[in-house]
């Protein structure tokens, strides 16, 4: 009785073969080596792109922090009744991706601290030429796979402008 090609093949497959053939043997070599490398790079793929949503993060903040500035500066001269309460609304609403609870946000006016509308506006009045200055702070995650890189990340801004 003859074997079948394949029934051929499927023997020399399994029979016996020499150990030091085996140790020559290349064949796996590739995925074996690339099962090595693999979460290594995942790892590095996966912090790039948290570091690229921190940093897109420090944009929008920075950006946020620039308008509100720019609208408590001008408040004294549109005679503003609620120049901390626009100019928080302001900031959270140029931050449209970021958690506007999660920012939190100081005003002074020439070294004044203003904490509520009516402290702003006493502060402004006589203000005009002086500096208006606001910061922000935002909670940043630096979290890949696991491994927080950096527990109390916080990103800050702050920007100055001249009251007119």
């Amino acid at each position: 009785m003859a074997r079948s090609r394949s029934s051929a093949t499927l023997a020399r497959c399994f029979a016996w073969r020499d150990p030091r053939a085996l140790g020559r043997d290349r064949s796996g070599a590739n995925a074996v080596e690339f099962a090595l490398i693999a979460p290594l790079l995942l790892m590095l793929l996966m912090a790039i792109i948290q570091f690229s949503i921190a940093l897109n993060n420090y944009i929008e903040l920075t950006e946020a922090v620039r308008t509100g500035a720019r609208n408590l500066a001008i408040s004294r001269a549109m005679a503003s009744a609620t120049p901390y309460t626009t100019t928080v609304s302001n900031i959270k609403s140029s931050a449209g991706n970021l958690t506007g609870s999660s920012i939190t946000i100081t005003m002074s006016v020439n070294g004044t601290a203003c904490t509520d509308d009516s402290s702003c506006a006493t502060a402004l009045s006589n203000a005009a030429g002086e500096t208006a200055t606001v910061t922000a702070t935002y909670p940043c995650n630096l979290t890949v796979m696991g491994i927080n890189f950096s527990p109390s990340c916080s990103l800050q801004s702050q920007t100055s402008d001249l009251v007119e």
